[in-house]
């Protein structure tokens, strides 16, 4: 069980290309990592990873070892899979990573799910950055966007578009825009991208031949809350999800304008690792945000 287990550290390691994050995915400490790749390293007589302060890279020994290594760890899985599937009981803890505003549509079904499954342990991660499913050994990722990742296998869980709104208070102060080309004239909250400069398109329909918006940003945030709850104070209009605001809308703490004009529309998907088999855990968590999850205003 030792050589397994130094094995199992040896390919996290490499996989995630450093000890704290092989932690990480195993649940232990990074110096009981350390120690179970002295201890291979040791039987084995080779060095398999060269340590720098920095970075950790393979030893040529080290690359010719982690091939076979990585395909016994994954014979090691596959047998786990097909025991897990045996039983057929969800249990365990399921990492899954959402967008930050994730939780305005997960959470309002998560006791259902809790019902259903009460052996599963969620791990959620509300982040906007955009995390290495694979390296950081998350179960389950939820995207919105096109999806690029070879490596992940996913399912589409539903379209949801875009709204124009702020505070019925801002509109009585400064007058409803009828057409996109008035919003060059109000103030605008924009959305920026985290980890960049580049911002949210305000994507509408524009006459053939007109020139793009010019809009004024009043205030730019990499973090949607922050632009609904300026836009619900009146500092100006925002462009965010409809689902995001479909209770403000409803309650009318904010107003929706120029619906006709809008174009734009997204999707959210939920991806898992192709190379990693539908544990029933992961397997009945798809499923359910498949058949639960609703997005859009009704």
């Amino acid at each position: 069980m030792d050589n397994l287990n130094g094995l199992l550290a040896f390919v996290r390691t490499v996989e995630s290309g450093s000890l704290v994050g092989a932690a990480e995915r195993l649940g232990i400490s990074a110096s009981a990592v350390g120690k179970s790749l002295a201890r291979l390293e040791h039987k084995l007589g080779v060095r398999l990873l060269n340590r720098s302060t920095r970075r950790i890279s393979l030893t040529d020994e080290g690359t010719l070892f982690f091939e076979r290594c990585q395909r016994i760890v994954g014979e090691v899985e596959e047998a786990e899979a097909e025991l897990a599937r045996i039983s057929d009981t969800p249990r365990g803890k399921l990492r899954v990573s959402l967008p930050a505003i994730g939780y305005r549509m997960l959470l309002p079904i998560l006791p259902e799910f809790t019902r259903r499954y009460p052996q599963i342990e969620l791990d959620l991660d509300f982040n906007d950055r955009l995390i290495d499913v694979i390296a950081e050994g998350v179960d389950a990722v939820i995207r919105s966007g096109e999806l690029a990742d070879s490596q992940l296998k996913s399912r589409t869980l539903g379209p949801f578009g875009f709204v124009l709104v702020s505070a019925p208070q801002y509109f009585a102060e400064h007058g409803t825009p009828q057409c996109p080309r008035d919003l060059e004239q109000h103030a605008c909250l924009r959305y920026k991208f985290p980890g960049t400069t580049q911002l949210q398109q305000w994507t509408l329909r524009l006459p053939a031949g007109e020139p793009p918006l010019s809009l004024r940003s009043a205030l730019t945030s990499n973090n949607l809350e922050s632009l609904i709850f300026a836009a619900s104070q009146g500092l100006g209009i925002a462009f965010v999800p409809d689902f995001v605001v479909r209770g403000a809308l409803a309650e009318g703490s904010l107003v929706a304008v120029l619906d006709d004009y809008q174009i734009d529309s997204g999707k959210f998907s939920v991806l898992w690792p192709s190379s990693r088999h539908l544990l029933p855990k992961l397997r009945v968590f798809v499923d359910f945000l498949g058949e639960h999850l609703r997005l859009g205003r009704d």
